[in-house]
């Protein structure tokens, strides 16, 4: 199946010059949907991990699937002000413009092993914003998984040392 094929691209969204990669064409559609989790599923099968991670809010999208077919836990990491217990925060850049990530203080144990899922990696700030909180936690980065990437970002560039995995490339 070509994933591809079942993004839609819109033009000039959020503003002019993006070409937004569209993931509900993909999610509406329920074996697509399912594929697209077994084969995040499928990469993960020779990893050693605990925890699921996903930021706000797509990686919610992505993660709780994965964590569900893995038997692992999920842990959000959410825009500021949204989660109810003491959090960490890490601010961070993204393609257009700056946002802060946090994370609940005792979401991870030191050592734990945590995969990173999202829907997209662009240039890379949202999941090193994540990455920064996992680890300050004392948990272990052990891959990352992203639906899309756009690699005239480069953003995986700035996870460099990181497991990346993606199922579409633009």
């Amino acid at each position: 199946m070509n994933l591809k094929d079942k993004i839609r691209v819109i033009m000039d969204f959020p503003e002019k010059g993006i070409r937004y990669k569209d993931i509900t064409t993909l999610l509406k559609d329920g074996d697509v949907f399912k594929y697209t989790i077994n084969k995040f599923v499928k990469e993960l099968e020779d990893k050693d991990f605990d925890l699921i991670a996903g930021p706000e809010s797509r990686g919610f999208i992505i993660g709780t699937p994965i964590a569900y077919a893995t038997s692992k836990g999920f842990i959000p990491v959410r825009k500021p002000g949204k989660l109810p217990a003491e959090t960490i925060q890490n601010k961070y850049d993204l393609e257009y413009g700056s946002d802060s990530l946090e994370i609940h203080k005792d979401a991870i144990k030191p050592g734990q092993k945590v995969i990173i899922a999202d829907d997209l990696l662009a240039t890379g700030g949202t999941l090193l914003s994540t990455i920064k909180l996992i680890e300050k936690l004392g948990g272990e980065v052990v891959g990352i998984v992203c639906l899309i990437e756009l690699t005239y970002l480069q953003g995986r560039d700035l996870l460099k040392g990181y497991d990346v995995k993606t199922l579409i490339q633009y």
